[in-house]
């Protein structure tokens, strides 16, 4: 496409987090947070309670499941999963895409687990689940921000397993039915799939996670941020009910506790949870239909069934492009976002640092399909011109 289109989405933020806000989303929503008050006095808990129960009731997570909000995003979360947990048992890792990575360099170089099975892919692929063993403990991510590839089921996950399966979900939590009674440990950030402000994690936990916290004791100290657990009167170990009854372990931002209960009014008003999977799948169907017929851009997940509907990542697949060297390739891409950063058609579609050149679009609820539509005829119109472009100078 050489003619520019003439009709820009209305909200260029296509970012893979922080994501866009929820339509319709102003500064007139955060009038009701409790600034300046102690998040441990009763009205500020209170929100802190809402948030909690709110995520409990929006995903359907089982009553006998603790949930907390904690620091540190989902990263945070899963690096309090992981040195609080492991150790107990093996430890297969999975990892496809630069935050499993992180979470097998943790496990293996920092906690220096000996037992460790590492199970990896490129990007744009998976690893066979069916050797991954549920009767040791299981460290993977669900949806693959960085690499647009998520699980395709949860079949592979046994449910008489010995071990703890513990899941960085931070871009699938409210864009897929979680199979909680398969996920012993989840974690996920109001920054993604809800449009929430940064730097507050969720983190929830199965009975037998609590079980596990209670009975094991790691090799190595815990610094006082990633404790959940701690000694009762008669010297058993308890599990820090307060921390799951909005007593979080740090001072979070009421400005953003504000924020994420506006967010999950939103979501409820849409239909709940089945209403953010169908915004989420009817983008995604968007950009599907428009890969499909293109001559020039390509999913980087080959197969279908493990591509994200939330982090949708695109490599050029054209014959011209692929001949180019890696460093030209990634010039215009570059240039790329670039021009439409500059059009105000959509900011941060650039592909990952550490994944292949491609581009990485964020489909998930809050972004309007209409957006979506918007964006592909602009995509069309900057690839074609920045490669006659690069044609014409190399002659």
């Amino acid at each position: 496409m050489t003619t520019k289109p003439t009709m820009k989405p209305t909200n260029p933020h296509f970012s893979s987090g922080p994501c866009a806000k929820r339509p319709g989303w102003s500064l007139d929503a955060l009038k009701g947070a409790l600034l300046g008050r102690s998040h441990r006095a009763a009205p500020p808990k209170k929100k802190l309670q809402a948030v909690i129960e709110g995520h409990r009731k929006l995903l359907g997570i089982p009553a006998d499941y603790k949930i907390a909000i904690v620091p540190a995003s989902d990263t945070g979360a899963v690096e309090m999963a992981l040195w609080s947990l492991l150790g107990a048992r093996g430890v297969d890792l999975v990892a496809w895409e630069s935050f499993g990575t992180e979470w097998l360099k943790d496990v293996t170089k920092e906690l220096k687990l000996k037992d460790v099975r590492e199970f990896t892919a490129d990007y744009g692929q998976i690893p066979d689940l069916s050797k991954v063993d549920c009767n040791r403990d299981v460290v993977f991510t669900w949806n693959g921000t960085t690499s647009g590839v998520r699980v395709p089921n949860a079949d592979w996950i046994s449910d008489s397993r010995e071990g703890l399966t513990i899941c960085d979900a931070t871009s699938a939590v409210c864009a897929y039915d979680m199979p909680w009674g398969k996920l012993d440990v989840i974690t996920w950030s109001w920054q993604k799939v809800l449009g929430g402000e940064a730097a507050h994690g969720m983190l929830v936990l199965s009975p037998r996670a609590v079980a596990r916290l209670e009975s094991y004791k790691p090799a190595w100290p815990l610094p006082k941020i990633f404790r959940m657990a701690k000694k009762d009167k008669d010297g058993s170990t308890k599990l820090m009910d307060d921390l799951f009854e909005g007593a979080t372990i740090n001072t979070p931002s009421m400005l953003c506790v504000e924020d994420c209960l506006d967010a999950l009014k939103w979501a409820e008003g849409i239909g709940g949870l089945k209403g953010l999977m169908a915004r989420c799948e009817a983008n995604f169907k968007t950009m599907e239909a428009w890969a499909a017929k293109s001559d020039w851009i390509a999913f980087l997940p080959d197969d279908p069934a493990i591509r994200s509907t939330t982090s949708v990542c695109f490599k050029v697949k054209e014959a011209w492009f692929t001949a180019q060297p890696k460093d030209a390739q990634e010039a215009l891409l570059k240039n790329l976002a670039k021009m439409l950063d500059e059009e105000n058609v959509a900011k941060d579609i650039g592909s990952y640092r550490d994944a292949p050149p491609g581009l990485r679009i964020w489909g998930g609820a809050t972004v309007e399909q209409s957006d979506i539509a918007a964006l592909l005829p602009w995509l069309d119109y900057a690839y074609a011109s920045l490669k006659a472009g690069a044609s014409k100078a190399a002659a």
